[in-house]
């Protein structure tokens, strides 16, 4: 078969799919052609430009850029949203996307693991009411300890939960415990080891990305930040993910000897098969980084913040 049959073989199954609406079973009658050459035939069509397929939604996204940066960073689930023109409307697209988002993958998870802050708050508190006959939400690492906030941790798993009625699971203890001992023998408290347990099994988490401004915004970290990351040069921060610092080359700033996190060990974390974050504006530097090493599987962010990332590539 020469390539130009081979493209009008292409435009007609496709044809026959998306416009004439015919079953796959019907096409492979018609083309004596395997279900599996037809799903890979369609596939190819439309990798080829022959077929093209435009969705109309609340959510405008730019997959031109989408396509770039995903070839540059080698990560295959990348979303870009080019922004609403009313600043106010900006937060709110971003986080009903992603809860969107967040919520398709929920749906073909067991285990969920949720981090702390403002931006994962804000995609729960986006949620729509859905059933789950097997879904458990846990913490999988410790608090935060900003509690004058609506984004503690301990409430994120509570909130994420309420609306599936499902269960959950916390860590009801810091984020950093700087005394080893104490560190190690918590973990085997009968409060934290279900939580741990469930942590050690998720199959998803979510998670904002953040920066050394982070710490220093929740007082007791930032007396002990030198406790807290020992030997850390903390000008070299690029980004903090899952409580640790990173640097511009992403490699973690902490080893695993001087790690102070109380928290499932990054290394089970980075084997987690989904791991979402949504990145805000100050942490676009943060998310090259972490796209490009690989921290996570799924990232969300807006045109503008992907037009900051592609700078610095």
């Amino acid at each position: 078969m020469t390539d130009k049959e081979h493209t009008l073989l292409l435009a007609s199954i496709a044809q026959d799919f998306y416009l004439s609406k015919l079953p796959i079973s019907d096409i492979m009658k018609k083309y004596d052609l395997s279900r599996y050459l037809i799903t890979k035939y369609l596939d190819e069509a439309l990798a080829r430009g022959i077929v093209d397929i435009n969705i109309h939604t609340d959510y405008a996204r730019n997959a031109k850029l989408e396509k770039q940066l995903s070839q540059a960073l080698n990560i295959k689930h990348l979303y870009i949203l080019r922004e609403p023109v009313s600043p106010s409307k900006r937060q709110g697209v971003l986080t009903s996307f992603a809860a969107h988002q967040v919520q398709a993958a929920i749906a073909q998870s067991h285990v969920v693991g949720l981090s702390w802050g403002e931006t994962v708050f804000a995609v729960l508190d986006a949620f729509s009411r859905q059933e789950a006959d097997d879904l458990t939400f846990t913490q999988y690492l410790g608090e935060n300890m900003k509690y004058r906030s609506s984004s503690g941790s301990m409430r994120m798993v509570q909130k994420a939960a309420s609306s599936y009625d499902a269960g959950y699971t916390t860590i009801p203890g810091p984020l950093y415990i700087v005394n080893d001992q104490v560190r190690q023998v918590l973990i085997q408290e009968p409060s934290m080891t279900e939580a741990f347990e469930n942590a050690a099994q998720m199959d998803m988490l979510l998670s904002g990305l953040g920066t050394i401004e982070s710490i220093n915004a929740i007082p007791a970290w930032r007396s002990a930040k030198k406790a807290i990351f020992p030997g850390v040069d903390l000008d070299q921060v690029a980004g903090m993910a899952f409580g640790r610092p990173y640097d511009i080359n992403g490699n973690f700033l902490i080893d695993q000897a001087n790690d102070k996190t109380f928290s499932l060990p990054l290394e089970q974390i980075l084997q987690v098969p989904r791991r979402f974050a949504v990145v805000q504006a100050s942490a676009a530097l943060g998310a090259l980084r972490a796209l490009r090493w690989g921290f996570f599987t799924d990232m969300i962010f807006t045109e503008t913040i992907a037009m900051k990332v592609q700078k610095l590539l």
